[in-house]
């Protein structure tokens, strides 16, 4: 099997192709599929085995089914990893052994990759008494801050980078500082935060009452429901943190709530789960599913996404059963009540073809027909699988009267009275970033596109680069049916850019409705929207029935990751030609002493002669610290180009001020500085403003797409947030935090 682009091939060759120290291993990504499929069908009998790894292998053949990432690249490899993407840690107890207990759980499974979730509201709030030791407790933040420690120093071991999510209940005593935790851009870098907030809170705030702040039962202080609500949505207008999950919907809609509380969520929020649960996902791509695309006859082949969906259940469980496991409590929770989280990738791209734009009122009766049928026929599945293999250990006749099950029709619910469920908790839309590029860019589970076309540059063997333009799929088909020159109507090809808010939470609730656990999902704000008009984009969402809610506004603390140009929903790549170098050229270098580096670093920019000024053209970056070596020689050759381009560069320095070093940045001259690239930065500001006279901006060829945001693994601007996820457009790195 082909990939769609270069791009997809080297995602699987970076990331989900097995090599063996010797060499051997996958030599394409069908002998992938046949070594991943082995694996899930070594759970079946012996004489079903075959006949399950045939059904297994259809289902990953053409992306139509696509496990989590996890499982493609461990699945049958024989090291020692965990199938599974996330898990939320046990409840942490109020004592310093217990704390530091749990925090060297959570070290044992981020070794082996898995991202945790916590609930720190079971630890004392700050200055309460610490009996026996006569001291004052230092609050949950402080241990949060050893959790982050953690984190940055097993990722720094390893190949994958960590992810967290901390939660703290809104009633809590600590909970102010917690929400304005995120705007000291150096504390905890590898947590996404969260608040847990209650139904009472938010019939608090309906009459704008007080609001208790406790801790064991005990009313610490009191404060006005609106006050803390008004700092909460400031907070996440002007940092995107912390979100919103709003806990007690979360347990009355839990399938397992006889047998569980849950009170944190995985990194990506799209599984609230209980102490020790593991989320173990994967998405049928409903892109692939659509025949006859952008034509009258349009339509998703739902007898195929039935099919899709029972086969996918199985493989699934299957995983349960091979997996390992970072903790003995971790096995033991999943197999106890067999878990998964089944979800979709395309969504937007089948829209497309199906003729429907994002965000409208057909396109929320699509959604929520299409996921009717993979509901229906998750349910189905299981029960199949239970009346064959045993429902899971935990099952009891009552979770029909949860209300994911109350709505399933008749037939559904008289097969799980038969036979019970084989899995306590079927489906989750999930971030699908990196696994949906594999796909051929398809739209990232249910988000919409976020833009249709970019550039991407790639490496070459030789170590030498090119680029590559990168389309969204449907954007692809577009082309291969319309032709190449064929304008893709505005009205249709609608983006995350240009949809409202509202759009973005419709499409939120209608799909939450049909799932059992939760999504992710980023409802994109614009920057000018009010802050009003901001925070009711929270009350909506409580009041449509969405279980949480995480948005992004582009701010001053965060930066604007990604914006579209509107006229041009097809951006197309223009490359400039860079101005030849003189044989002489003339500037200045910098010295720069960077605390953490034992060697100075050394900044040369020089200048050309234009229009009788001068303005700089090239830049290099010196130091006997060979750590440096790699991205400074990238940093240099990138901002080089820039400067040979001409016009207003003043964006460079700018952006590089904006780099924040999850380690911490430095004091120098008396001022804060974030990183040493901002320190850099700092350096090109102060040598642009030596009397330079950039070119005005209107007189620069503006690309149709700027990426901002440096992505912390290759340095290319070209971060974008979606689901709740970093994701880079350049080198594929993605990171929940």
């Amino acid at each position: 099997m082909e990939f769609e682009s270069a791009l997809a091939e080297e995602i699987w060759t970076a990331k989900y192709r097995f090599v063996d120290p010797q060499g051997d291993g996958d030599d394409g990504y069908k002998a992938t599929i046949a070594r991943v499929v082995d694996a899930i069908a070594s759970a079946e009998s012996k004489d079903q085995r075959s006949i399950w790894r045939k059904r297994f292998a259809d289902a990953l053949t053409d992306f139509k089914f696509i496990p989590a990432g996890r499982i493609l690249a461990g699945a049958g490899t024989g090291r020692s990893v965990t199938l599974f993407n996330c898990f939320v840690m046990g409840t942490i107890p109020d004592s310093l052994e217990g704390i530091f207990g749990h925090l060297r759980e959570a070290a044992l499974t981020m070794q082996q990759g898995g991202g945790v979730g916590m609930d720190f509201s079971t630890i004392r709030p700050t200055g309460s008494v610490v009996e026996g030791v006569g001291a004052d407790a230092s609050g949950p933040l402080s241990f949060m801050d050893c959790w982050d420690s953690m984190c940055r120093t097993v990722q720094s071991a390893g190949q994958r980078r960590g992810a967290m999510m901390g939660c703290l209940r809104i009633d809590h005593p600590d909970i102010e500082a917690f929400i304005d935790a995120k705007r000291d851009p150096s504390r905890f870098r590898n947590f996404n935060l969260s608040v847990l907030v209650s139904d009472a809170f938010m019939k608090a705030l309906a009459s704008d009452s007080d609001w208790p702040l406790i801790f064991n039962g005990e009313v610490r202080r009191r404060i006005g429901a609106r006050d803390l609500w008004t700092r909460l949505m400031r907070a996440t207008y002007d940092c995107a943190e912390p979100g919103v999950i709003f806990v007690d919907r979360v347990n009355q809609k839990n399938n397992l709530g006889y047998c569980e509380t849950i009170s944190a969520s995985n990194p990506c929020g799209e599984q609230m789960l209980p102490p020790y649960g593991a989320c173990l996902l994967g998405s049928i791509n409903l892109a692939r599913l659509v025949t006859d695309p952008f034509s009258p006859n349009s339509v998703l082949d739902e007898q195929l996404l039935g099919e899709l969906t029972r086969t996918a259940v199985r493989m699934l469980d299957n995983v349960i059963d091979i997996s390992g496991y970072p903790l003995p409590q971790q096995e033991a929770e999943a197999k106890a009540k067999r878990r998964i989280g089944l979800g979709v990738t395309g969504l937007a791209d089948a829209l497309l073809f199906c003729g429907t734009a994002y965000g409208s009122g057909p396109a929320v009766e699509l959604t929520q027909r299409w996921l009717q049928v993979m509901k229906r026929e998750a349910y189905r599945a299981s029960a199949a699988i239970a009346w064959e293999k045993g429902p899971f250990p935990l099952y009891d006749k009552g979770i029909l009267d949860s209300p994911n099950l109350l709505s399933l029709d008749d037939e559904t619910r008289d097969l799980i009275a038969e036979h019970g469920l084989r899995n306590g908790c079927l489906t989750s839309i999930a971030p699908t970033g990196t696994t949906s590029m594999l796909a051929g860019n398809v739209s990232s589970g249910v988000e919409p596109v976020f833009a249709f076309s970019y550039t991407r540059r790639i490496r070459q063997p030789d170590g030498s680069t090119r680029d590559e333009a990168v389309d969204d799929y449907a954007l692809k088909v577009w082309r291969r049916i319309k032709g190449e020159d064929a304008a893709p109507p505005a009205e249709l090809f609608v983006s995350a850019q240009t949809l409202s808010p509202s759009d973005h939470l419709t499409m939120q609730a209608a799909a939450q409705f049909l799932i059992d656990s939760s999504i992710s999902k980023t409802v994109n704000c614009p920057e000018d929207i009010s802050f009003d008009a901001f925070a009711d984009v929270y009350v909506e969402g409580y009041h449509l029935g969405c279980k949480g809610l995480t948005t992004y506004r582009p701010n001053p603390v965060t930066g604007s990751i990604l914006s579209a140009t509107p006229a041009a929903p097809v951006p197309v790549s223009q490359h400039p030609v860079l101005e030849p170098r003189s044989e002489e050229l003339h500037g200045t270098t910098y010295k720069l002493k960077w605390p953490e580096s034992a060697h100075a670093v050394y900044v040369t920019i020089n200048d050309v002669l234009d229009g009788g000024g001068r303005r700089p053209f090239e830049i290099f970056v010196n130091s006997k610290n060979m750590e440096h070596y790699a991205w400074t020689l990238g940093l240099t050759r990138m901002v080089s180009a820039v400067f040979r381009r001409g016009g207003d560069v003043s964006f460079v320095a700018e952006e590089l001020k904006a780099v924040f070093d999850p380690r911490g940045g430095a004091w120098i001259s008396g001022r804060y500085v974030p990183s040493l690239l901002a320190a850099i930065g700092g350096i090109i500001e102060k040598h642009l403003g030596g009397g330079l006279e950039p070119v005005p901006a209107a007189a620069v060829a503006q690309p149709s797409v700027h990426l901002s945001q440096p992505c912390p693994q290759c340095g290319a601007a070209a971060l974008i947030r979606i689901e709740g996820c970093n994701n880079c457009l350049d080198c594929g790195y993605s990171k929940c935090g």
